[in-house]
């Protein structure tokens, strides 16, 4: 039995660890490859078939000090994940996005087992942001083989050297078993005169305090403008059930919080207000006018801009894709509840900036590649699976 080892954090990588799991097991399969997948994820890789050596979905952060809490249990899990793997060596790794503790287990892989091929799909995003101080020698030199799903990434590790292959974002193979927004509005029980806002404050703890209190004083406020309006919330993990419930209440939303149906509740919306993240790129595929909002501790912003220098043109994943603006970002101090209700207005009432926003979605789209991207990368992975084992 061959031995493949998949390494994750955070809610959006689980859920490209899970994607990526299945269309693994569903090629093996095919070729007769007896596969066994092992891996630090979450529920949705759990729940694809791989066996969970460590949950990592819900430790993950942004910002120097709101990582301080997750520095040891992240340290414990790869301490579990290398304990099991020194009895049950892998015969392919592969490395997801998640850049510090991938970057540990990566190395210790490498020098663990030198002739193991580490694969590293989804790469960290210094070709975004790409810091003087950080070492990108040190993330080429440990990955045999390169996975990208931007071009910019593509483009940016070849030419630093690395064997790169451009595959495509996975998630246009999602948004493939998307329900259509009409679909959608039936099954969520939504009328054709309501106003349905998606709100996504948190996939992290951290998130909670600082992006949710201005989400939902937004929503307030909207509320008050449009009497119609009903506030969709989708669960990302079970542990922020409780926080999100009570702001519910205390803001006084006309809201529903539901588990499991995220893609209903983004299809069936006329707006989302988002945290920046993978969820941007999720509601641009299925057509919803959004705004992205991103906040964190003000000591760590202020580090990253005056002494780390982090500079980035865009934070959203649909504006990255195209370099341009096409999603309205509200960072840091202009993420403000009334910032927020002047864009959601402008976005539901001004038919012109609604088509603008669809046009440039459309032009996103063809950027990311065709269908079949999971497929092509699990191909690519086998293939070096299979070739190192003779």
């Amino acid at each position: 039995m061959a031995r493949i080892f998949i390494s994750t954090g955070e809610v959006s990588g689980d859920l490209q660890g899970s994607l990526l799991t299945q269309s693994l097991k569903r090629q093996a399969a095919v070729n007769n490859l007896d596969l066994e997948i092992v891996g630090l994820g979450g529920s949705r890789m759990a729940n694809a078939g791989a066996n969970i050596l460590g949950d990592t979905a819900g430790i993950g952060s942004v910002g120097i000090l709101e990582s301080l809490p997750y520095i040891l249990p992240t340290l414990q899990l790869q301490r579990q994940a290398k304990q099991y793997l020194q009895i049950n060596p892998p015969d392919l790794v592969v490395l997801i996005d998640y850049m510090g503790p991938n970057l540990s287990i990566g190395s210790y892989i490498r020098r663990r087992w030198p002739k193991v091929p580490i694969i590293w799909y989804i790469a960290p995003q210094v070709w975004v942001w790409s810091p003087p101080w950080q070492d990108t020698a040190r993330i080429v030199s440990i990955a045999d083989q390169f996975l990208a799903i931007f071009q910019e990434e593509a483009d940016y590790f070849q030419r630093l050297g690395a064997n790169v292959s451009w595959v495509g974002h996975p998630l246009a193979d999602r948004m493939e078993s998307a329900p259509s927004r009409e679909s959608a509005r039936a099954s969520l029980g939504i009328e054709e005169e309501e106003v349905a806002i998606a709100l996504i404050p948190a996939s992290r703890q951290q998130e909670i305090k600082y992006l949710m209190p201005a989400i939902f004083e937004a929503a307030q406020i909207i509320q008050n403008k449009l009497p119609q309006v009903h506030f969709w919330i989708p669960l990302s993990r079970e542990a922020l059930r409780q926080p999100i419930q009570q702001a519910i209440e205390d803001y006084g939303l006309e809201a529903t919080l539901l588990d499991g149906q995220t893609l209903e509740i983004l299809a069936a919306a006329d707006l989302a207000i988002a945290k920046s993240g993978t969820v941007n790129l999720e509601i641009a595929l299925l057509n919803v006018p959004q705004i992205a909002i991103y906040r964190v501790n003000p000591i760590t912003y202020w580090l990253a801009r005056k002494i780390l220098k982090f500079s980035i043109p865009f934070m959203s994943p649909p504006n990255l894709v195209l370099q341009k603006e096409i999603v309205p970002e509200l960072l840091q101090e202009q993420a403000t509840a009334e910032n927020i209700v002047s864009q959601a207005m402008e976005l539901l009432v001004n038919p012109e900036r609604r088509r603008q926003m669809l046009a440039d979605y459309r032009e996103m789209r063809e950027s990311l590649g065709g269908v079949g991207v999971c497929d092509r990368a699990a191909d690519s992975i086998l293939q070096i699976l299979i070739n190192s084992l003779g």
